[in-house]
């Protein structure tokens, strides 16, 4: 009788038949061998095209930088511009400077404020003086009137006479109080004039919110920015990730945190780590710059990988935003990456 092939031997036979490729070892050779089924499988699967595990699931995507806008917080005519695209900032660093003048001379009327009510709370205080004083003599004579009316030798026009007198006085003190009071409170709102001042100049030297490279350089010195406008536009390089769109199917066994890999156009020798930090809840159509493998499925998820802060702190002059690439990420995180996946960086 004549021995029968085996199954998978049989498919290798008319694969390689199909698409006109010559398997790399005699097919004698592989029928019956045991040793030789997983370079049987390994063949099947080069020539279906497949090169990863079930367990891997990939997708086109580019690397995205965070981007950062820096604005003017006020309208101005821009003194001083001090970086350029491509620049690394770091945080806190001068970017520009915008024409301060008029501001410095608000400023400088808030402080002569100050010292006015300052000036004023010293003449209430002198005037509080006065008045306790007047209330004194008023209420002494007022009392020897009182002293006299009762023993029959004063009117009682002239005891009404010191009372009103007292009065008077009692009412001089309670104005001059009032007096003492609101230069107190001239002198507070001076002061925040002054401190909102000195806010506005200090926001007038527009700063680095944080290191970054200067991604876009959106005004010149000499040209007059409206309050809110953009001045530069900062690429945060510790922020880096690539969004992936994979299917239900695949997305629905994924986990914030599960590991991924990328492999990028430009440097295809390397296998770049990073982690899944973000899933979509909601499915979406496949954007038309980023398609999956497979154009059947139209409505996919959004999953988000994002490459470790401290390599990308290693490697930060390499850096680019906008490079494609492929990510990959790992539907059963039980399952061993492949070899073609282990991780593979520059030294």
């Amino acid at each position: 009788m004549r021995s029968r092939l085996p199954p998978m031997l049989c498919a290798l036979i008319g694969l390689s038949a199909t698409i006109g490729v010559e398997p790399p070892w005699p097919l004698p050779a592989l029928v019956g061998s045991a040793a030789a089924e997983s370079r049987l499988q390994t063949l099947l699967d080069k020539l279906r095209g497949k090169t990863l595990p079930d367990t891997v699931a990939g997708s086109n995507g580019r690397i995205e930088a965070q981007e950062i806008d820096v604005s003017a917080k006020y309208s101005g005519r821009l003194a001083e511009m001090l970086v350029e695209e491509g620049d690394t900032v770091e945080a806190g660093q001068v970017i520009a400077r915008l024409d301060d003048r008029e501001y410095r001379a608000q400023l400088l009327g808030a402080e002569a404020e100050v010292l006015r009510a300052e000036s004023a709370l010293i003449e209430a205080e002198a005037l509080i003086a006065q008045r306790d004083s007047e209330k004194s003599v008023a209420a002494a004579s007022y009392d020897r009137i009182a002293e006299l009316y009762h023993s029959g030798h004063a009117s009682a026009q002239t005891l009404d006479e010191r009372r009103g007198s007292l009065r008077t006085a009692e009412a001089a003190g309670r104005a001059a109080e009032a007096g003492k009071a609101q230069a107190r409170s001239s002198i507070a709102a001076a002061e925040a004039e002054v401190s909102r001042l000195n806010a506005v100049l200090d926001d007038m030297v527009i700063t680095a919110p944080r290191r970054g490279r200067v991604q876009y350089k959106l005004a010149r010195a000499g040209e007059v920015v409206a309050a809110g406008a953009r001045i530069v536009t900062l690429l945060d390089l510790t922020d880096v990730s690539m969004s992936l769109y994979l299917p239900a199917a695949q997305v629905g066994r994924l986990s914030v945190g599960d590991d991924a890999r990328m492999i990028l156009d430009p440097v295809p020798d390397y296998v770049i780590p990073a982690k899944v930090t973000f899933v979509s809840a909601e499915a979406q159509f496949t954007p038309k710059t980023v398609e999956t493998k497979d154009e059947r499925e139209k409505l996919v998820f959004r999953v988000k990988i994002q490459i470790p802060r401290d390599l990308l702190e290693r490697f930060e002059r390499q850096v680019k935003g906008g490079v494609r690439g492929v990510g990959y990420v790992r539907t059963d995180p039980s399952t061993p990456w492949p070899s073609q996946l282990q991780v593979k960086l520059p030294q």
